[in-house]
């Protein structure tokens, strides 16, 4: 069929384009499926290895939680440790190696390495981001700050520990910071001081029976 004057400029104007843009297009589409490809594959390499924290981290909660209140073995208490620190080797981002380093921490204090203790919890509080967006947990990182106090106060320095839970916004976690400002202020024999920061803890909210007897136990001021 013959074309008329029309559809030949047509063609010719296609034609014409085609060979300044069209390998440029090429390019560009190749590109943009490249990088979905690209995506995908990171989509699902995050996806593989977020897998893989949980099931770690699940471990840790197994080993630790399967009889709450007992001191585990050195044998599962080692391990936990160990968990920890290849999360914390291989998916630092994650908000599994923050709990897991709680949890070391606390194995690492009923084994008497308090130093080891305090180097996890400040790891912690040092990478407070976490995950794709960066997000950061604040009610982790009061609890991290409370048992880092208490880790820093059992060994023997109550000045840095008052120093350092002075330095903290408790918020919610008013109660607990109270108590262990109490704790500190009966280290360095501030019965009065002591007894007022008790007497807060229970304002804030906390009426254990731990608190109330340290209260108790404390000596009168004539």
């Amino acid at each position: 069929m013959a074309l008329n004057a029309a559809e030949e400029e047509t063609l010719e104007s296609l034609k014409k384009w085609w060979e300044d843009n069209g390998r440029n297009l090429i390019v560009a589409v190749v590109l943009l499926l490249g990088g979905y490809t690209g995506w995908l594959l990171w989509q699902n390499s995050q996806a593989e290895s977020a897998a893989t924290a949980s099931d770690l981290y699940e471990e840790i909660l197994t080993l630790s939680l399967e009889d709450p209140g007992t001191i585990l073995g050195e044998e599962e208490s080692n391990r936990v440790i160990a968990i920890a620190e290849q999360l914390r080797s291989e998916f630092e981002s994650s908000i599994y190696a923050r709990f897991a380093a709680l949890f070391a921490a606390q194995q690492q204090v009923e084994q008497g390495r308090l130093a080891d203790a305090e180097s996890s919890l400040q790891w912690i509080l040092d990478n407070p981001d976490q995950g794709l967006f960066n997000e950061v947990d604040e009610g982790l990182l009061l609890t991290t700050s409370l048992r880092l106090g208490r880790v820093i106060l059992a060994q023997g320095d109550a000045e840095r520990a008052l120093t350092f839970i002075n330095g903290i916004d408790p918020k919610s976690f008013e109660g607990g910071f109270a108590e262990l400002r109490g704790d500190i202020y009966v280290a360095m024999d501030r019965v009065v001081d002591a007894r007022d920061a008790y007497i807060a803890a229970q304002q804030a909210g906390s009426q254990s029976d731990g608190l109330r007897m340290k209260l108790d136990s404390l000596p009168d001021q004539g």
